[in-house]
């Protein structure tokens, strides 16, 4: 909804700008314009863009119209799971979760959070590394090295919608100049023709230029850094899982190993030390 809210207060200042020193909308209805850059950007997406790469792009560009991600709710959510796997785990063992760990579909810790638990992703990330701690083959910085060439391959995944979007709106100024110059040779071409017709047809022309600026640092540039700050959003519940786990292996309590957790996540959606102490009681209480 903020996207939508951004490009109309956007084309309101600039068409609104022009019109106020006397322009007319009609002169920058160029389809044909359009037709080259719009054209020339997707074309040049493709041929630069792997299969995965344009599912991915298909898959995250819904994303920027729409809110979703973590907030402080499930983030609770998050680190209540956290905080019940890791207090059966010492209170009974890590042999006791087992069942739990293999089957997370049908245990009720995670059927408890469902938000955690409708996150594949997530959920896959959590049970495979405390799999790996019931095992108990691994120190605790053997796992924070894996972790973090999983999360580096997360990260860079997530980022490859963002790379391709933004490669386009690199690109949408050189297409708006090679519109303006094809208009320029067609104006060339029509050289006899009177001054009135003359003008109108460069004006059409420089017009390619301008479409290409807008596009590319109005309405494609930003969608890019959009989706560059909902990858970081999106790998934040792993990096608190991740701080949590590495705590508990280091000898923390549950109470403590939760509170390593919290602290990486974004101050806007971290819950404070008191939320975080009432959601541990309330679980305790549970």
């Amino acid at each position: 909804m903020l996207v939508i809210i951004g490009w109309v207060v956007l084309m309101g200042a600039v068409l609104g700008s022009y019109v106020a020193g006397g322009g007319h909308v009609a002169a920058l209805l160029q389809p044909y314009e359009l037709l080259c850059i719009f054209g020339a950007a997707i074309g040049s997406f493709v041929v630069a863009s792997p299969p995965k790469t344009l599912k991915a792009t298909k898959k995250a560009l819904p994303l920027c119209f729409k809110g979703g991600g973590y907030s402080k709710a499930k983030y609770l959510d998050l680190i209540g799971l956290m905080f019940e796997l890791l207090q059966k785990a010492r209170k009974d063992g890590w042999m006791a979760l087992e069942g739990d760990i293999d089957n997370p579909e049908s245990s009720p810790f995670f059927d408890k959070y469902k938000g955690v638990k409708s996150d594949h992703h997530l959920l896959e990330f959590i049970v495979d590394y405390m799999r790996m701690m019931i095992g108990g083959n691994l120190n605790a910085n053997e796992l924070s090295d894996l972790m973090d060439s999983e999360l580096e391959t997360h990260h860079k995944e997530l980022a490859i919608p963002m790379k391709a979007i933004r490669s386009v709106s690199e690109a949408l100024p050189a297409f708006g100049i090679v519109a303006a110059v094809m208009g320029v040779v067609h104006t060339m071409g029509s050289v006899g023709a009177p001054p009135a017709i003359l003008g109108e047809m460069i004006a059409g022309a420089l017009v390619g230029t301008f479409l290409g600026i807008l596009l590319a640092y109005g309405f494609v540039g930003p969608l890019a850094t959009l989706l560059a700050a909902k990858a970081e959003e999106m790998a934040k519940p792993f990096e608190c899982v991740k701080a949590v786990l590495l705590a508990s292996m280091n000898g923390h309590p549950p109470t403590i190993a939760v509170e390593f957790g919290r602290k990486v996540l974004f101050s806007a959606d971290r819950p404070s030390f008191i939320e975080l102490e009432e959601a541990v009681k309330a679980t305790k209480r549970s």
